[in-house]
């Protein structure tokens, strides 16, 4: 049945080298973990027999394959994400081109009168002969009406990989508005011949307008649009990076109750799924390579290959804003290699996407530093309070560069500390090792957080900050916190059972929904009678009682929703707290006095 088609497989992600073999022939190899590729099976295949396809892979570092430096999170292996098998007319859509749909669809002139769409398409005809077919693009809106129709009339040739651009202006398009209204259209592109369709490609369309303006922050359709954001590894305890599509969804809808509107997916293209259930949920999206951490002088071709992979494989979403180029690569000079490669990176992006931002990331905490500034935006990482001086600290550092830097965009991409669940502290260390270090009590990063949200909301030089992170993941190298091979940084367990404090923290600063919360619940055993109770409370101020006492009046702290009833006394034994705020909506945790 399949005589005169051509036959594909298409691998969502192997990890990290492939080497696909069809009946005991080589069909080719493929590097990198966390991006699609795409061989042709057609000259391979026996029809009519079996065939048996093998599939080899290995995750072992290599200096020429990024990430170079697997010290960083969890470089898993195998196949782990989907696979498919794609048939098609000899006369189709490619779907050799970097394994992308062969559709692209641009948006330009974005604003609530009209936008302008190009539709590219990237065309192959394997006849020995010219064919005459028609280009249709239809634009369907959200209830599947009919809003447009572009036929062109074109023809294919035997040779090459030939492009096909249709042009069309939407009137007074619904815009897509991030969590409050993440609209989407509908383009269905097909290849048509004699009235029969013979391939066609299903893409969203969310048009918006994303900006970021110096000094002011993110605008999304040209209003502002404070970016809460958090960064995002894909593994699971006890499952590692084979995630389900429920899985995926499920991290997504803990993202959204905490109030998060603006993911980093670190460090690495996520899976497909992921990025499309964002489109439809509203999150604003940061996607990018795995170039972390690490230079080894041999990973420029593969850099290069991946950039655009993640580009062609991710131009449709519309929540996507900006491509990351690297992660904490240093450099002595701007001439350095990992220098030049990151300006390469950019130029590459900007040449297969012209309209998003491209970001890179310093870890050493200084614009100033020789591998900074080669992309539209500069991101950096500040662990005030964990790996350098206090918490403190970072509201002097954001001064400092709105004043030497006033026309930069940046981004704080990661901050934050790590905190055990099953470790609680009346009274936390003031300072402990962060890399070798076993207690790390939860107050901790609810501490911390607690300081350093207070100080950011206060900046919108920073157009968005990005918590590292938000759910503790595996990192086999480590050894601290209490925990193996494990980044304990995270706002929820890495089985995802317990959200930690700090969770509401942001929840309470992010989210509409309302939150009346105590805060360090799991110090249920105490030895101090005097102690401050810390509460959160969106819904005005709130009152506590302690075994039915009232208490005094909280003092404001480090935000609006931030409560301290300090100086409460405890009773020997158990002790009844209660909060209630708002429309009498309450928290109660029960603690025990020894």
């Amino acid at each position: 049945a399949w005589k005169d088609n051509r036959i594909f497989i298409r691998f969502e992600g192997v990890s990290s080298v492939a080497n696909i073999y069809l009946n005991d022939e080589w069909v080719g190899e493929h590097k990198g973990a966390y991006s699609a590729f795409s061989f042709e099976l057609t000259h391979f295949l026996k029809l009519g027999e079996p065939n048996t396809i093998v599939v080899k892979a290995n995750n072992e570092s290599r200096e020429d394959v990024i990430p170079i430096n697997h010290n960083l999170f969890g470089v898993y292996g195998g196949m782990y994400r989907g696979v498919s098998l794609i048939v098609t007319n000899k006369v189709s859509f490619s779907t050799t081109d970097y394994a992308s749909s062969g559709v692209y669809i641009r948006q330009q002139n974005v604003s609530p009168s009209s936008a302008d769409i190009t539709v590219t398409a990237k065309l192959e005809n394997k006849w020995q002969k010219a064919k005459n077919v028609i280009l249709e693009s239809v634009v369907y809106d959200a209830k599947g009406a009919l809003i447009k129709t572009t036929v062109t009339p074109i023809k294919v040739l035997p040779q090459g990989l030939q492009l096909f651009k249709q042009a069309f202006t939407l009137k007074k398009p619904h815009l897509w508005n991030g969590l409050e209204d993440p609209y989407l259209y509908k383009v269905v592109t097909s290849i048509k011949e004699n009235g029969a369709v013979i391939d066609k490609v299903i893409l969203p369309l969310g048009i918006r307008k994303f900006e970021i303006v110096d000094g002011k922050g993110f605008y999304l359709n040209g209003k502002p649009y404070r970016l809460h954001g958090v960064n995002r590894h894909q593994d699971w305890w006890g499952i590692g990076n084979a995630l389900s599509d429920q899985q995926h969804e499920e991290d997504l809808q803990i993202m959204k109750e905490m109030g998060v509107n603006s993911i980093r997916t670190a460090h690495y293209q996520h899976s497909e799924y992921f990025y499309s259930k964002a489109d439809s949920m509203g999150f604003v999206m940061w996607a990018e390579i795995p170039y972390v951490h690490a230079v080894a002088g041999k990973e420029a071709e593969n850099a290069k290959q991946q950039m655009v992979e993640l580009i062609r494989q991710n131009y449709h979403h519309p929540s996507i804003y900006v491509w990351g180029l690297h992660n904490e690569i240093k450099a002595i000079t701007p001439d350095d290699y990992g220098s030049v490669l990151t300006a390469a990176l950019h130029d590459l992006a900007k040449t297969e996407d012209p309209d998003r931002y491209t970001v890179s990331v310093n870890g050493s905490g200084e614009m100033e530093k020789a591998e900074n500034n080669f992309a539209d935006i500069q991101g950096i990482n500040r662990y005030f309070g964990w790996y350098e001086k206090t918490s403190y600290e970072l509201e002097s550092w954001v001064k400092d560069l709105e004043q030497r830097f006033p026309n930069h965009k940046v981004t704080l991409s990661e901050y934050g500390c790590e905190g055990n669940v099953d470790q609680q502290d009346e009274n936390p260390p003031a300072q402990v090792h962060p890399t070798q270090g076993q207690h790390y009590p939860e107050q901790l990063t609810t501490r911390l957080h607690e300081i350093q949200w207070g100080i950011i909301e206060k900046h919108p030089y920073l157009y968005s900050s990005y918590i590292w992170c938000m759910f503790d993941f595996a990192i086999p190298a480590w050894d601290r916190g209490g925990v193996p091979a494990r980044n304990q940084k995270g706002m929820v367990t890495f089985d995802r059972k317990i959200k930690k404090d700090v969770f509401y923290w942001y929840k309470a600063n992010w989210s509409k929904e309302a939150v009346v919360y105590i805060s360090d619940r799991r110090l249920v055993n105490r030895k101090n009678a005097n102690t401050n109770i810390t509460v959160y409370s969106n819904r005005g101020t709130p009152s506590l009682s302690i075994n039915s006492v009232q208490a005094g009046a909280p003092k404001q702290g480090a935000t609006s929703v931030h409560f301290i009833f300090e100086n409460v006394q405890l009773q020997k034994g158990k002790n009844n707290i209660r909060l209630s705020a708002g429309n009498n909506i309450t928290d109660e945790v029960e603690w025990n006095l020894q």
